[in-house]
Order: C-alpha cells, then structure tokens, then sequence
C-alpha cells in the first residue's frame, strides 16, 4: 500500500510538473503576453500540455504567419475567390451573416458585442443544412479540400474591433481569404505583433494560438472567408491524436445559423453557464476587488480538485 501511494505521489508530481512547464511556455511564447492573472485564467493555460504537443510535432513552422506553399491544396479557394465573394455579398444582404441568435456561440460570443458578425459554413462535421442552402458554390469548394475542418464568412463592420487573444487549441492553423475589404492598413490583424491588411483575392495563414487582436478602423465593411486548416504532423500518430481531440473537443462547440443547423453540447448548455457569468459581471460592477477575490478562489480551487482530489 505504501508504495502504491509513492507510485501515485509520483505521478501526480510529474504531471503538475508538465502542467507548468507547458503553461510558462505558452505564457512567454511570443512576443505579445497577457497580464499574469489574465494568463493565469485563460483557456491557453489549461490546454498548455496538448498544445505543446501539438507544437513540438508540427511539420510546419511555429511561428506566427505561415507561407502558403506549405497548403498548395488551398490555392483553388483563392482561384475561384469571386464567386466565393458574391455568395458572401448575397449572404450579407439578407443579413444572413450576423451574431448568434441568443447565447449558442461560446467561442465567438464575447465577439459579438465588438460588433463581429459570422455564417458558418462547417464547424468540425458536415456542413450546416442553411449553408447547402445559401452558399453551395464555396460549400462545394470547400468540401473538395479535407483539411478544412470549419469555415465562415466573418465580417468585421466600419469601426469594430477585437481586443487580445488567443485562441484555445493549436491543432489547427487559421487561413483569411479577402473577400471584402476596405483595402486600407486601417483594417488589420495583428498576429504577435506583426500586422497583416486584408486585401480582396489575397490570403493569409497564421497560427492563432498566438495573441492576436484586429481592427477596423475605415467607414467600409470587412468580410472574409474564415478556416480551420488542420495543423500538419511529422507522425501518424500526433495526426491521430489531434483528429481525435478536435473530434471531441471542437464538435461539441457547433453553432447554428439558424432554425434547424446543429448545436453542439457546449452550446446547448452555454446559455445556462452564462447566467453565472451574468452573476459575475454585477458582482464586477459593485465590487471589483471582491470579484476577482472569488474568481481566483474558485479558480484555485478547480485546479487543486484537478490536480489532487486523486
């Protein structure tokens, strides 16, 4: 019994050290980082293990924008961008692309009151029944190119912005095509500090797991194609891992469209946890000290179940 519980002691030990390690390189890599408390709570954190693994198997660059010679297989959306766009332009005329209906979207959800608006065409499955409906021709472009994962159109209105961020997983590599665009630098991403301007018929690949902000600052609107490339592995197994935890992790956060698209079991229960969070936010507002007292109670207490309640 006595070295059962030295063989668990040991485990556990090793694996908080991981933990660490992996989360204070994420924390400084880069040149962009968040604040300590805002590191220490952020979803980067708690996926640093299996991002790092996913860094330390890529068979391409880690670093913030990657050349497009390394994805010759997307080169036909960037040949066929017009159609693409006109599909967009009819979307955006019905008002098609806009923020979630209710609380259904998770990860864009803090997006939407910056004035970010969104359609999807897939999300980690097949595609939304409204988009076989509304986009057929991008529908079947993307479907011919397996290592589309998701798309959307994303549009970014005159004077919106999105603040610093990171995105949660690394395996997979985000690609912007312009559709769109003001054609001005007053409309960029900034990826770990290095600033990229939307251009219609040109595209972008980066690795959003940098931070990363954008902004629109002209009186034209911004749209573009938006995807989840898979991040390429050196070995079938890393290959493998990843397909399995974007199968699991990333379906269940699918968000309609409208009436009758899937949504994912994040989702489904997204509205109900965000009433939590609305608790939160007029505890904020009364009391900023106490608020964050709390948070990190709770937040420490996550953790040390996680880590020591085996």
């Amino acid at each position: 019994m006595h070295v059962f519980i030295e063989i668990v002691a040991s485990v556990r030990f090793w694996i908080i050290m991981v933990f660490v390690v992996a989360a204070v390189y994420i924390h400084y890599r880069g040149k962009l980082r968040h604040g300590f408390w805002r590191q220490l709570s952020d979803h980067s954190t708690f996926l640093a293990p299996i991002n790092v693994f996913m860094y330390l198997f890529s068979a391409v660059p880690t670093k913030p924008y990657l050349s497009l010679s390394h994805f010759p297989e997307l080169q036909p959306l960037q040949d066929n961008w017009q159609t693409i766009r006109d599909e967009a332009i009819k979307l955006n005329r019905a008002s098609s692309i806009k923020a979630a209906d209710g609380y259904t979207d998770a990860g864009f959800n803090s997006f939407f009151r910056r004035g970010w608006k969104r359609f999807y065409i897939k999300w980690y499955q097949t595609a939304h029944p409204s988009a076989q409906q509304l986009c057929p021709k991008t529908l079947a472009l993307i479907d011919k190119i397996p290592n589309i994962k998701a798309a959307m159109f994303a549009q970014l209105p005159p004077g919106s912005k999105l603040v610093r961020h990171r995105d949660p997983y690394a395996g997979s590599l985000r690609y912007h095509l312009g559709l769109i665009t003001p054609d001005s630098d007053d409309c960029a991403i900034i990826v770990d500090n290095e600033r990229y301007s939307w251009r219609n018929g040109q595209a972008v690949m980066f690795d959003e797991t940098y931070i990363h902000y954008a902004y629109n600052n002209t009186n034209k609107d911004r749209i573009i194609l938006f995807c989840d490339i898979v991040r390429p592995m050196r070995y079938k197994f890393a290959a493998w891992i990843n397909s399995c935890f974007a199968r699991i992790l990333l379906t269940a956060s699918n968000s309609p469209n409208m009436q009758g698209d899937r949504t994912g079991f994040i989702n489904k229960i997204f509205k109900h946890m965000y009433t939590l969070r609305l608790v939160g936010k007029r505890l904020k507002k009364q009391n900023k000290m106490f608020y964050y007292i709390v948070k990190y109670i709770i937040i420490t207490g996550l953790i040390y179940f996680i880590l020591f309640s085996w």
